[in-house]
């Protein structure tokens, strides 16, 4: 009987999750609420509660099903051992999903936390993992084992992408520059690279 009730439980908390992220993917953020999640599924508000311990809870696995996907996409093409291509791959991918998944995707930036509470270790694994991409990608610039500076110039770089993405996303990029986001992408990582290689700490 626990078994079935467990199962059940975890039937109905994807169904919260598809319509909660149906709700994002159609109005952003601001338009997810317990009761609008309660209206689509045709349970009450208070049924969530039983499944989730709130609705910011709802709302980082709504978050994580869209880093699986993001990871997916990152992971489409093996990398080659050569930076710049690969680095301007995972650029690339990045870039059209924040486009395809424009909503979705801002709802990972805009959503906070209430003060206190800390990201919870199966959210951060994602995060990790898709960083890992980008130092796998990297590495090869590095001397062996210097882990730490391959992961600090992985995220120094990924920051910049993430800038560029947003921009565009937010279609904000305009206004500094007629030259379309992929181009400086492309730029902004081959340019990183060279730095990287050519420079004598390295």
């Amino acid at each position: 009987m626990a078994r079935r009730q467990e199962q059940g439980s975890k039937a109905l908390g994807e169904i919260i999750l598809a319509a909660g992220e149906e709700i994002v993917a159609e109005a952003g953020l601001k338009g997810l609420s317990a009761r609008e999640i309660a209206r689509r599924i045709g349970y009450s508000p208070g049924t969530i509660y039983n499944v989730f311990d709130n609705l910011d809870e709802v709302v980082l696995r709504i978050e994580a099903g869209v880093l699986d996907r993001l990871d997916a996409e990152l992971g489409a093409t093996a990398p080659a051992g050569r930076p710049r291509d690969d680095l301007v791959r995972l650029g690339r991918a990045y870039l059209a999903f924040t486009h395809a998944n424009a909503r979705l995707w801002s709802m990972l930036f805009e959503h906070t936390l209430p003060d206190g509470a800390e990201i919870p270790d199966w959210y951060r694994m994602r995060l990790d993992r898709l960083l890992a991409r980008v130092e796998t990608a990297i590495a090869p610039l590095f001397a062996h084992g210097d882990q730490a500076r391959i992961g600090e110039a992985a995220r120094v770089l990924w920051a910049g992408v993430h800038g560029i993405a947003s921009l565009s996303v937010a279609d904000k990029l305009t206004i500094i520059t007629r030259v379309p986001a992929r181009d400086m992408i492309d730029n902004l990582i081959t340019n990183y690279v060279a730095g990287l290689a050519t420079s004598q700490d390295v």
